[in-house]
């Protein structure tokens, strides 16, 4: 018997965060999941006469593929796969990694290779297609929220379900903060980094595009971020795993790039992917209400309640500051007491401090409200 509330994800999935509609096409990919849940998906977007078009994988065979290609054969699949996407108004995905450093081994340069061949892919799905990327609770998350598996799936589906026309409802105060400011500062342990946010809109996410859903973001204006950040929040990208980076800026360029764990090496030739990956595409405040914890996950950590996500690489098209890159990648930076705290100023004026809004008119963000 199919779990009710995959049912309810699905549904929600289709019918409010992609809003899909009779006659329109949507790709689902999932990785590493239980095929309920394509199964569930599927019905969802038969019963609004929709039309699903499936790609089921596993981590394992996708990381061997990589490893084994060819430069012409990655090609050639992208060339497929853009061709697919085209034809395509809707995209979710869905992926469980059963084992989250499968790409580990992945020799750097392939693994760049591999990035700037799908770049095409992910630039058309991002600003073509209306989308939504989420995981699937498995032992191996389940494992890196230090939680048993049951109750990591209870945790999951209640994030996932959290009632997100009340959470747009509170964020419009924030959006129209955001909308009316110029200087950004952010404050906090061995962090002191400023930016300007000027004329570049605030985009308010509560219920679509991922899932589990809870910010705002928008951009930096290029070139106006000086300081330093350093995050929190440990962080896996492309199966390497990255803790206490620590970025320096100046006059918007990462000048300097460290970690207190993991290889320095591979940190910065992530960050020497192409120009754009050393230029920032997304500042974003995090309001999940029930998550709380980092997971080294990232589509759960940068909704992280009290925390703010300050992004290397590619800028959204509603949030356009111009820097282009095939990375996009969320590092969190958590400031609440326990992780050491922090602020968030606006204009010279205090907005959030320790992770609690203590703006009048955006205290309704505040978990005790929104939870």
């Amino acid at each position: 018997m199919t779990d009710p509330r995959i049912t309810k994800l699905a549904e929600n999935l289709i019918n409010n965060a992609i809003a899909l509609k009779a006659g329109e096409n949507i790709l689902i990919e999932t990785t590493d999941v239980p095929d309920e849940v394509a199964v569930e998906l599927v019905k969802a977007v038969e019963n609004v006469g929709g039309n699903a078009f499936v790609h089921n994988s596993r981590s394992r065979i996708r990381r061997q593929v990589i490893k084994s290609a060819s430069d012409e054969q990655m090609k050639l699949s992208a060339d497929l796969a853009l061709a697919e996407m085209m034809k395509m108004q809707a995209y979710i995905a869905i992926r469980g990694a059963d084992n989250a450093m499968e790409n580990s081994d992945i020799d750097d340069a392939k693994m760049l290779k591999y990035r700037m061949m799908t770049k095409e892919v992910l630039d058309y799905r991002v600003k073509k297609t209306r989308w939504c990327v989420l995981r699937w609770p498995n032992p191996s998350m389940a494992q890196g929220a230090k939680m048993s598996t049951e109750a990591f799936e209870d945790f999951y589906f209640k994030a996932c379900l959290a009632d997100y026309p009340k959470m747009a409802k509170a964020a419009q105060g924030l959006v129209d903060l955001m909308n009316k400011t110029e200087k950004v500062r952010l404050v906090a342990k061995d962090t002191d980094i400023s930016f300007s946010i000027k004329d570049i809109p605030a985009v308010p996410c509560c219920g679509n595009m991922n899932i589990p859903d809870g910010e705002v973001y928008t951009a930096p204006v290029q070139g106006s971020i000086e300081g330093v950040i350093h995050y929190n929040t440990p962080t896996l990208y492309e199966g390497k795993f990255f803790s206490g980076v620590r970025l320096e800026f100046k006059e918007g360029k990462i000048v300097k790039a460290t970690c207190e764990q993991g290889d320095e090496k591979s940190l910065n030739a992530i960050f020497d992917t192409d120009e754009g990956a050393r230029y920032v595409g997304e500042f974003a405040i995090g309001f999940n209400p029930f998550v709380n914890e980092a997971m080294c996950d990232i589509l759960f950590d940068e909704k992280i309640a009290g925390s703010i996500h300050f992004t290397p690489g590619m800028c959204y098209d509603d949030a356009y500051n111009g820097n282009q890159s095939a990375i996009h990648w969320d590092l969190v930076l958590i400031m609440r007491p326990e992780f050491g705290g922090g602020e968030i100023w606006f204009d010279d004026k205090l907005i959030r401090k320790d992770g609690l809004f203590v703006v009048d008119e955006l205290k309704c963000l505040n978990p005790d409200q929104l939870g």
